[in-house]
């Protein structure tokens, strides 16, 4: 046990072996010497502090970590600062305020049991008559008291545990709503991975189909990561679908869109990019919509046939909440037979993929077209490294490289070839986090839309995956 004012220089660290510390609260300095022996005798481990007087203790309570991390107060009721049970309610409501609230075992010099039985009724974990106090007592009562904070404690905690996983699973849930789409020849499969933070994003993804037959659908991404920036997605997910239940045309959807995430931000520089697709109620074209968001992939061709092409972001506009000029042109796209369209948010692209690039299989050789973006570049000239062979990569080679948007279409691509379209999102999500290693550092939402023909036996695949990180932590 080590022992000290808490006001003195020098007295700021309890001891390495330490378990608690306790601040004494007494302004007799024989007393005092008397609860110093008593725990000694006690073989109770403390560091033990001491203030004068309650304005000694308010104060070393109100420090940074509660002078510091106090884990018990022995308070005299006989201080002359305070008078009767003034003393409790006080420490008290510092303690509440500042830190966790530490144990508090009074002493008084009365040898009836009233003035100890208010104190306890005010707030006080035990009580102890100085004049019929032994080393046994005063251990015991101290051990039980740190026993009953530190269990107190743990249900706070636990309590506080429980909240947040509700809200994370609230939010959650609400980032994955269930498509309302009548017409069984559409597809639609959805999938939310979250980053390894532990942080909620911002991503949102939904798709309805419309009275006329036409299909929307959109993926969006908030800036920022965290509580509010999830909130702001939800509440974004549920604007966009009201404007397109109400009927608001495709082309005025965004603009509306962007008012609500001027109202709902919590500050000016959020800003959210989104891909919305609009496709035909004959299904024979789809108008596609970027604000600031990255272009999908186009799925095409029958069964056991498909190919798998990255869109350029031609038309791509300004991203919703940014204040420069410029809106939102569609860029129409002409369709014949059945297609699919896979959009993504950048927490897929912006992957790592150093270490385990080779994993992507066989290699083209790298490409270096100017349809390609840098990161893309990287990703495929790693893989074309087979080993210790050189290869031409990207700009940013001598960073971690990341899959990139091309890197995503090659293992999309080559998912397909093997497995056919059917499960691709959770497929293409596991391979992903496999590339990174685990975790991803964002999270990422998929969403495919497509269509699977009118002469053909196939309906559409509807599917949901929710990747918590329970579930994806195993092989």
């Amino acid at each position: 046990m080590s022992s000290g004012d808490v006001l003195r220089d020098g007295s700021d660290g309890p001891a390495e072996d330490a378990t608690a510390t306790v601040l004494l609260v007494e302004d007799d300095d024989g007393d005092a010497m008397l609860v110093t022996e008593l725990l000694e005798d006690a073989e109770v481990t403390v560091v033990l502090r001491r203030a004068r007087s309650v304005a000694e203790a308010v104060d070393a309570l109100s420090r940074p970590g509660g002078a510091p991390g106090v884990d018990c107060v022995l308070l005299d009721l006989g201080l002359p600062d305070a008078v009767g049970l003034t003393a409790v309610s006080r420490l008290r409501e510092v303690a509440e305020r500042v830190h966790d609230v530490p144990a508090l075992v009074v002493l008084t010099g009365l040898t009836g049991g009233d003035q100890g039985l208010q104190a306890v009724a005010a707030g006080a974990d035990d009580y102890l008559v100085k004049g019929e106090t032994d080393s046994g007592l005063l251990g015991r009562s101290l051990r039980y008291a740190l026993q009953r904070r530190r269990s107190a404690a743990q249900q706070r905690a636990l309590y506080r545990s429980a909240v947040r996983a509700e809200e994370t699973a609230r939010l959650e849930r609400a980032l994955l709503p269930k498509p309302l789409v009548g017409d069984e020849r559409i597809s639609v499969m959805v999938g939310y991975l979250p980053g390894g933070g532990g942080l909620l994003g911002g991503d949102f993804f939904d798709t309805v189909e419309r009275p006329d037959g036409s299909v929307l659908s959109v993926v969006g991404d908030v800036a920022g990561h965290g509580p509010d920036e999830a909130a702001l997605g939800a509440t974004l997910r549920t604007a966009w679908r009201t404007l397109v239940l109400t009927g608001t045309p495709p082309e005025r959807i965004l603009e509306h869109l962007e008012r609500v995430l001027l109202t709902e931000r919590a500050r000016p520089e959020v800003f959210v990019t989104l891909c919305q697709v609009v496709v035909a109620p004959d299904r024979g074209r789809v108008d596609l919509y970027l604000a600031g968001h990255l272009p999908p992939l186009l799925i095409t061709g029958p069964v056991g046939g498909l190919r798998c092409d990255l869109l350029p972001p031609t038309g791509r506009g300004r991203a919703l909440g940014v204040p420069v000029d410029g809106g939102w042109e569609p860029r129409r796209i002409d369709l014949d037979g059945p297609f699919a369209l896979m959009l993504y948010t950048d927490g897929l692209v912006e992957a790592e993929v150093g270490r385990v690039a080779p994993a992507l299989g066989h290699a083209t050789g790298p490409a270096t077209g100017p349809e390609l973006d840098g990161l893309g570049r990287d990703a495929l000239g790693l893989v074309a490294l087979r080993g210790e062979r050189p290869a031409r990569v990207g700009p940013l080679r001598r960073r971690t490289p990341r899959l990139g948007q091309s890197g995503l279409h090659d293992l999309v691509r080559e998912d397909l070839e093997r497995h056919g379209i059917v499960g691709v999102v959770e497929r293409v999500l596991r391979r992903v986090r496999t590339l990174h290693g685990g975790p991803l550092t964002d999270d990422a939402a998929l969403l495919v839309v497509g269509w699977t023909g009118h002469d053909t036996p196939y309906l559409g695949e509807r599917s949901s995956t929710l990747a918590d990180s329970a579930e994806w932590a195993r092989p």
